[in-house]
């Protein structure tokens, strides 16, 4: 499971903080680590008060040598990986005692992947990953099976900006697996644009990125399905949309991590009668909102929990004040 935050300040130390006072370590075995780093009393760049991260005996977590070395906590040392980070290798130890810590684990999708892997082998129950909106590497269903999402004051200080802008990421994370015959045509495809025709032949178009400027749709007159193996941008969003050929073609793209076009863009796509769907689908848990922004301003919590429910049709909450 990943947490995930959509900006700086928005809550997701404290909800990994709830989570992790809540979990039955006595029967689960339980890992955690971050893809950035977790845990400091400061904000690095705001300069605000952080909650620091306590791990209770019995758990496992990964973080680099350097933050392994400030621990406050007794720990059984597991393993040192053999993959630097910029703060040292990644350090697995088990926590003999309950303790603060600081969390900074495996840099990378593909490392962290790997430590995953190391987990389940020590026969770890739930990995729980700390992440943020600008890695959001971790959240896909790639790395993790599901996700909660952290929003709040510091991502939008206007109330209606907030809920349409965090409804935007809810419904990129909603969006529908494509077929089974999809999955087993394109699941091997990492690079590239291509397209599925109605007989079910698979094609590749002359460019291997949506980014290219100079895409061009010919010979696509019978296209059924359009694959982008890689990042998913505004400008080849509209090009399917406005190219008449396109308009009952089914776009497919990896995960929803792989997809940064703007809510107008997106919007208009699927008013026009679009498609997006995906190879591999994240579940999406709970959200969870900070009405707090670091220069003070609050928005209130009833209201703001109230229109964002409302708008993605799921529970919010606010954890400083349920646990309050």
């Amino acid at each position: 499971m990943s947490i995930v935050g959509l900006e700086k300040n928005t809550g997701k130390t404290e909800c990994l903080k709830y989570v992790l006072d809540r979990l039955p370590v006595q029967t689960k075995r339980i890992a955690v680590t971050s893809i950035g780093i977790d845990g400091e009393t400061v904000d690095q760049v705001t300069r605000t008060q952080k909650p620091e991260i306590v791990l209770r005996k019995g758990m496992y977590f990964g973080t680099s040598e350097t933050h392994y070395r400030q621990r406050r906590l007794v720990s059984e040392l597991i393993d040192v990986s053999d993959e630097n980070t910029s703060l040292g290798r990644v350090v697995t130890a088990r926590a003999l005692t309950g303790g603060k810590i600081l969390l900074s684990g495996p840099s990378s999708a593909s490392s962290l992947r790997r430590w995953m892997s190391d987990m389940r082998r020590l026969g770890i129950d739930l990995v729980i990953i700390d992440g943020a909106l600008s890695r959001m590497s971790s959240a896909s269903p790639a790395v993790s099976q599901s996700m909660i999402l952290a929003t709040g004051a510091a991502y939008s200080a206007n109330i209606n900006t907030l809920v349409s802008k965090t409804a935007h990421v809810v419904d990129l994370v909603n969006l529908e697996l494509t077929s089974e015959k999809n999955c087993d045509t394109l699941s091997q495809l990492d690079k590239g644009l291509w397209f599925i025709d109605k007989q079910g032949e698979l094609h590749t178009l002359d460019t291997m990125t949506s980014l290219s400027k100079d895409i061009h749709f010919q010979g696509m007159e019978d296209c059924e399905t359009l694959y982008v193996a890689g990042a998913l941008v505004d400008g080849f969003l509209e090009k399917v949309r406005k190219n008449k050929n396109l308009k009952q073609v089914e776009l497919v793209v990896r995960d929803f991590t792989k997809i940064f076009v703007t809510p107008q863009q997106f919007r208009l796509f699927i008013k026009a009668g679009g498609r997006i769907s995906v190879l591999q689908k994240s579940k999406l848990i709970a959200v969870t909102v900070n009405p707090t922004s670091p220069s003070g301003y609050v928005l209130d919590s009833d209201t703001l929990c109230a229109r964002l429910s409302e708008a993605i049709r799921l529970p919010v909450y606010d954890l400083i004040k349920n646990n309050g």
